[in-house]
């Protein structure tokens, strides 16, 4: 078995840009020796999520509305980072920027390829507690709903296909198996999964 890339790229150029984004064609040689094209979504920062987690085990949720799928969408806070900047510096102002909390403590808890089959870009997420009061900086680009729900409630909208954003459904189901495995703090996994309501 070969890791190798079986395509031969004979040409490339590039066909969209924007500030966040690059579109490349490439005219190519397929693993059947016949000629082809193929197009990479090429993105100019990292996405990042962030899971903020209060004493009380609810999460910080963001509502807006996601045009490429022309549908509301609700998920964790999110953004880009550039990679010249500092990763957790950047999840942290995200964070602040779309629900106005600042962390004490990040998680790392995934670190992924989005759409690898078209896109390079990556993803990491993180789970954030000690949360306090921030201030809010929505993007001009932004028109944000933000709501809180306990997380034993979130993961049964995650369960339900209520919450579809993949870097929210994949965070919350890698913290759960955290908290399930106690790869996390012995408080916060008590937080999380024990519902205030006794459900």
């Amino acid at each position: 078995m070969s890791e190798s890339d079986p395509f031969q790229t004979l040409a490339s150029h590039i066909a969209y840009q924007n500030p966040w984004i690059t579109v490349e064609h490439q005219d190519v040689l397929r693993p059947d020796g016949k000629p082809g094209i193929y197009g990479i979504v090429r993105f100019t920062n990292r996405a990042v999520g962030v899971l903020p987690i209060d004493d009380t085990g609810h999460v910080w949720m963001v509502g807006q509305y996601r045009r490429p799928v022309e549908a509301w969408s609700w998920e964790m806070p999110e953004g880009g980072v550039p990679y010249a900047e500092d990763l957790e510096a950047g999840a942290l102002r995200e964070l602040e920027e779309e629900v106005g909390i600042r962390a004490k403590t990040l998680i790392k808890v995934l670190d992924m390829d989005l759409s690898n089959s078209v896109s390079d870009e990556t993803a990491i997420c993180f789970v954030a507690y000690g949360l306090s009061r921030g201030t809010l900086a929505p993007e001009g680009t932004e028109v944000l709903t933000i709501k809180q729900l306990h997380f034993t409630d979130l993961l049964a909208d995650v369960e339900a296909g209520k919450i579809r954003d993949a870097l929210t459904v994949a965070t919350v189901y890698r913290t759960y198996h955290l908290a399930m495995t106690n790869q996390l703090p012995a408080a916060l996994t008590k937080k999380l999964l024990a519902h205030p309501d006794g459900d």
